[in-house]
């Protein structure tokens, strides 16, 4: 599963893979002000163009200025759709019963069917889950401080630093392009991939909130109903039939 994900990063990733070349403006350029994101909306979908009821790109969190600001929220949108994409195949991959063929843990335990997706996450062990929040948390360290330049100081939006043979053993690896496919992609390719990249992030999180409102709320997406099963979890806290309750009494439920 680790190496899926590593993966599906590099791919998702590789449209920020910076071009050996250099020029005094390129297409994929930071967006730092409120006129290039209204330029950059109108790429990304001219239907819609530039969309902001809540005011976030004239904001200044927590002092730090307002292109600052805009980089932020740039970077958190990437690392949202990235993530949706994978919840969304991911949904639909357990939500049809596929598995790896060996078992899911050292004692031989198997990986759980017939469940629903977010089921599959409750009956999988604790320390799985911690596992991927570790994994996860890590690569968020490493882009945090990996990077040549800060996201909210004029780096790169959705760069991920490659892993230096000093720090990962076994060699660097470059998450953006792992098997080297990509050094001479055009400035236009890379533009192409990113804005694909963005739509195709923003669709992913309309669609697993889709599947998940169906699946607390029968008929809530009229398309999903009778397909999605019911879920008497809570999908906005998956930890309270777990790791949760030991750290919040309240969500271990009557004494029996």
């Amino acid at each position: 599963m680790k190496l899926a994900i590593a993966l599906l990063l590099a791919t998702s990733a590789a449209a920020f893979t910076p071009s050996a070349q250099t020029s005094r403006s390129t297409p994929t350029q930071l967006h730092e002000t409120k006129g290039d994101l209204e330029s950059l909306a109108k790429g990304l979908n001219p239907a819609v163009g530039f969309y902001d009821p809540l005011g976030l790109a004239d904001g200044d969190f927590w002092g730090s200025g307002n292109e600052a600001t805009i980089g932020f929220l740039r970077e958190a949108e990437v690392k949202h759709g990235r993530i949706a994409m994978f919840a969304f195949v991911g949904y639909i991959v357990h939500a049809n019963g596929i598995t790896w063929p060996w078992p899911m843990t050292l004692d031989g335990d198997a990986f759980p069917t017939g469940l629903s997706p977010p089921e599959a996450w409750d009956a999988i062990p604790d320390i799985a889950k911690l596992q991927i929040f570790w994994f996860v948390g890590f690569l968020e360290f490493w882009r945090e401080v990996a990077s040549e330049k800060h996201y909210m100081k004029g780096g790169k939006i959705g760069e991920f630093p490659a892993f230096d043979a000093k720090f990962i053993p076994g060699g660097a690896l470059n998450l953006y392009d792992p098997f080297g496919r990509n050094k001479n992609m055009s400035e236009e390719q890379k533009e192409k991939r990113l804005r694909a990249e963005i739509n195709n992030g923003r669709l992913a999180q309309l669609g697993i909130f889709g599947f998940i409102s169906e699946a607390k709320m029968e008929g809530a997406v009229p398309l999903l109903k009778g397909v999605i099963p019911h879920y008497d979890g809570d999908v906005m806290a998956p930890m309270t039939k777990s790791i949760l309750p030991f750290i919040i009494p309240e969500y271990a439920g009557p004494a029996v």
